[in-house]
């Protein structure tokens, strides 16, 4: 294998690429990144066995065909390291690949190309078309609800919900729960329900910008999606998402209207002297106004006081501080309306300005 190409075509598709290795491997191949040469297109693949990535590169001068496996940090590092708009020599030799740009020169140890895992290919069973910008938002609008290491699996993900004319993603770690719906064209005869693992989230995220819609592609165990030079394909997560739609309350009596960025820094300003294990804070509801309480082992307290819209009965809650930030730095719009029916109960949260975002948090005992 022997080639030419630009320090700029090469180092973004590696860096993106890197982004799904693991830094600690259990096969020595899955450090590597494949490299496969087939006239001018250079393709460059990156796996963690859950999720692929595969970006393709011109390169400015082919030689010989071919192609190997070589340690993608490594190859990343020494791509940041030369300098601007410079080309660097690629060849391969006696398992050995060889790097040159100007007076540098650096030989890398290869695996066999094919020691490297593939994902099996699949029949598609259906597939969508959507606007990257919008897919990236609510992607971004949803997945600080997913569960990290949560015994019930399936909840370290995302739903994807598909139906005719909606896409639907729900994230839930079973204490705070994020929804937002995407109205799609295409027909799905019915609804399906699929669930993208963590990881393939938030590279899918990395992968979407400003470009024209996203081929996403459903089979039976994969989602693959088709980014410019991107090819991305994610394992999806072999179980069942809970009804989402029994946890959303319904029939809240008392309503909350309040300024999203005033309630954010009365809240983040509370949480500085909550306890910092169980960041736990007291909401008192008054008429147009809620007044924000928090204390600590230390006997430290912190009360904050925000005037909002509220016309009901008075009513004191608890929650975690952490929950109710994220959803109040998620939101979009200006105001926020809060929906609550008693202290024991989850409070929904919505945009005012009618957006198709919707929040729960379950609120605690102090």
């Amino acid at each position: 294998m022997q080639f030419v190409i630009t320090r700029e075509s090469l180092l973004r598709p590696l860096q993106i690429v890197s982004g799904v290795i693991e830094r600690r491997q259990t096969l020595p191949v899955l450090s590597n990144v494949l490299l496969v040469l087939d006239g001018t297109s250079l393709s460059i693949t990156g796996t963690d066995l859950e999720v692929e990535l595969i970006a393709t590169a011109e390169v400015s001068k082919s030689g010989i065909p071919g192609s190997v496996t070589v340690p993608a940090r490594k190859l990343l590092d020494i791509c940041k390291s030369l300098p601007d708009d410079t080309l660097i020599e690629v060849s391969l030799s006696d398992s050995k690949l060889t790097v040159k740009c100007g007076r540098s020169r650096f030989i890398l140890a290869t695996l066999p190309a094919t020691d490297f895992p593939s994902v099996e290919e699949e029949p598609n069973t259906f597939a969508i078309c959507v606007d990257q910008i919008r897919l990236k938002s609510i992607l971004e609008g949803t997945s600080f609800a997913m569960a990290q290491q949560d015994v019930r699996y399936f909840l370290n993900g995302m739903l994807f919900e598909l139906s005719p004319g909606y896409l639907r993603v729900v994230a839930t770690d079973g204490h705070r729960l994020a929804l937002e719906t995407l109205a799609i064209e295409g027909a799905l005869e019915e609804k399906k329900q699929v669930i993208l693992p963590r990881k393939g989230v938030m590279e899918l995220v990395k992968l979407l910008g400003e470009g024209e819609s996203v081929d996403l592609t459903f089979g039976r165990s994969h989602l693959r999606a088709k980014v410019s030079d991107f090819t991305f394909t994610s394992k999806l997560v072999d179980g069942s998402f809970p009804d989402y739609n029994r946890v959303i309350p319904k029939g809240g009596d008392k309503i909350v209207v309040g300024d999203v960025n005033n309630l954010k820094q009365g809240f983040l300003r509370a949480s500085i002297l909550s306890n910092e294990k169980y960041r736990g804070v007291r909401m008192v509801l008054t008429k147009d106004e809620v007044r924000i309480l928090a204390n600590n082992p230390e006997q430290e307290e912190a009360e904050e006081c925000v005037t909002v819209d509220y016309d009901g009965d008075p009513l004191e809650m608890a929650f975690n501080v952490g929950y109710v930030i994220d959803v109040l730095s998620t939101v979009r719009s200006e105001q926020v309306r809060v929906s609550l029916s008693d202290a024991s109960s989850s409070v929904l949260i919505e945009e005012v300005a009618g957006g198709d975002a919707l929040y729960v948090v379950m609120p605690m005992r102090l």
